[in-house]
């Protein structure tokens, strides 16, 4: 009888120790795909000059073009633990925005005024990804992690529609595409309350000084994972991302001084593959 107490009371010291060992707040692996629904308020702000002339203006994307503060955006982020206490990832997310509408208004934007009643089509597209090399802080259930690496943006604009100089109606189009390459640094924390659902943060920052498109980006999340099955879950967060980011360009017709101001906000849905 005492052997086969002290059989079974090691049977249970075994199973308790494995049970503890399952409260891992990282994976070896993590593959999330989702979509942030958020709200968008984008705003565009230039200034132009040629010799003695000058003219600038701001266009709110939402307000002034009709363009959706509802837009969904693509999400995807995969993570390698390497070792106990350090870890690669690599995330990208991106949106792509487009309307035709008939102005009500006048607004000036890159050197044109675009005229009451008049036609114009609008495109405004934002890509963001990142490699980042994290290392983990913290035993047991909770850790606290610090990352670095480096962030690419890319940023397009489009406006087509009819112009109007001095009373002439004239048909008017700007576009650019700008991408940029600056260093990331991260800060998270991750914990395990049980082997099947986690509590997790994070704020990363981007900066760029100099070049054509400068700038810094701020993102911060809260969020929950929640593994109803071994290798399959989901994660339920709530973030925002706070972009401004500055153009210039000089050319033989003078030069162009452009803001974008984008704040984005709002739940976040991911499947997690583990």
């Amino acid at each position: 009888m005492p052997a086969r107490t002290a059989v079974l009371a090691l049977a249970l010291a075994a199973s308790g120790s494995s049970g503890a060992a399952t409260l891992r707040p990282l994976d070896a692996w993590s593959l999330s795909l989702g979509v942030f629904d958020t709200h968008t308020d984008t705003t565009l702000r230039a200034r132009a000059q040629s010799g003695d002339y000058s003219a600038g203006g701001r266009v709110n994307l939402e307000r002034d073009l009709g363009l959706d503060r509802r837009q969904p955006v693509t999400q995807a982020r995969l993570d390698l633990l390497v070792g106990e206490h350090s870890g690669f990832g690599l995330e990208y997310f991106g949106f792509e925005r487009g309307n035709r509408m008939r102005l009500a208004r006048e607004i000036q934007y890159d050197g044109r005024t675009y005229a009451a009643a008049a036609e114009l089509s609008s495109r405004f597209d934002y890509d963001f990804s990142s490699a980042t090399w994290r290392w983990w802080l913290g035993e047991g259930e909770m850790v606290w992690g610090l990352g670095l690496g480096v962030a690419h943006y890319r940023v397009r604009t489009l406006f087509e529609g009819e112009a109007s100089v001095d009373g002439v109606m004239v048909d008017g189009r700007v576009a650019s595409d700008d991408r940029a390459f600056a260093p990331l640094l991260t800060l998270g924390w991750r914990h395990a309350v049980n082997d099947r659902l986690r509590l997790y943060a994070e704020i990363s920052g981007v900066a760029r000084n100099g070049g054509r498109l400068s700038g810094h980006i701020v993102d911060t999340s809260l969020g929950l994972e929640w593994f109803p099955f071994e290798r399959l879950g989901l994660a339920l967060e709530y973030g925002g991302t706070q972009i401004r980011l500055d153009r210039r360009r000089d050319g033989e017709a003078g030069r162009l001084d452009a803001r974008l101001d984008l704040k984005l906000r709002g739940p976040s849905l991911l499947l997690r593959l583990r």
